[in-house]
């Protein structure tokens, strides 16, 4: 038998004014039909195996056959089987085939002279001018950026939402912390609040006081001693003063003149002893040594 074909149809699918009108997909209701169909088939087959393979058994039972009848039986049973159900198949295909194309071309299909005008389309106007189609297609345009800036607002509205309380937690914790410090009655608050003003009115007192003059220093010298003679205080002065006088410029030669031959002759020390034992010397060769010794002994 030669392959038979199916005539092409003259609707691929139906059309969507179809759809809205039935309120299902045609070509869905077709599929479900032959899912139904291809079911049946087999269940057919399924139950034929069962049948087979029941009487199989009982016919190596009554014949006490060897293993060998047995599994040519059962080979038997399977081929027949497998034909039987592609034998079906194959029909059913073909016959679901014609009645899809059937039902696509006949009841399913619209022809392109026929008006049809569903019950919620009555009265409409559905003639619209190329004009009138770009204003409607300009307001889409416009509605969805209305759209989208709604949506750029809400993530901003929710980010600053975030931001908001985790400043609130933050400042709740330093309110917390700062409550921890005040009394039951908030008067330790009071108080630091009031230390800003106070720290500026001291401030403005303060700067309006006048400048404390330095006093002069006053130089603590034994007499009949020179200065870097009398202790180690009065050595340091003298060399500051020195240096001082140094820097300051002219009128100070003459005295760093005698200061350098004082220096090359002998330290201040060594000039010390020299000059005491010359006065013992002439104090233990002048008259009156007693007296003056007990003058210099008294206080």
């Amino acid at each position: 038998m030669p392959p038979t074909t199916t005539p092409p149809t003259t609707q691929a699918a139906p059309p969507l004014l179809l759809c809205e009108a039935l309120g299902f997909s045609p070509q869905l209701l077709l599929d479900d039909i032959i899912n139904v169909a291809n079911n049946a088939v087999q269940d057919g087959v399924n139950g034929m195996e069962e049948f087979l393979q029941k009487w199989a058994d009982e016919r190596v039972a009554r014949g006490g056959s060897s293993n060998i009848d047995m599994e040519t039986t059962t080979h038997e049973v399977e081929q027949g089987l497998v034909a039987f159900q592609t034998l079906l198949e194959y029909h059913t295909d073909i016959a679901f085939d014609f009645f899809e194309a059937w039902c696509l071309r006949n009841i399913f299909m619209i022809p392109n002279d026929l008006p049809v005008v569903l019950p919620h389309q009555e009265g409409l106007d559905l003639t619209v001018t190329p004009e009138q189609e770009q204003e409607l297609m300009d307001e889409i345009d416009e509605m969805r950026k209305q759209l989208d800036g709604q949506r750029k607002l809400k993530r901003m509205l929710l980010r600053a939402n975030r931001t908001s309380s985790r400043r609130l937690k933050q400042a709740q914790t330093r309110l917390s912390y700062l409550s921890s410090l005040s009394g039951p009655d908030g008067s330790t608050l009071e108080t630091l609040h009031e230390l800003p003003p106070r720290f500026v009115e001291m401030y403005n007192t303060l700067s309006l006081l006048p400048l404390l003059d330095t006093p002069a220093s006053v130089d603590i010298t034994e007499p009949g001693k020179r200065p870097w003679e009398t202790s180690k205080t009065g050595y340091m002065n003298w060399a500051l003063g020195q240096l001082l006088t140094k820097d300051e410029g002219a009128g100070h030669l003459a005295v760093d003149k005698l200061d350098k031959a004082a220096s090359i002759v002998g330290t201040s020390e060594e000039l010390r002893r020299a000059l005491d034992s010359g006065v013992k010397r002439r104090l233990d060769h002048a008259p009156g040594r007693d007296d003056d010794s007990r003058m210099d002994e008294s206080p």
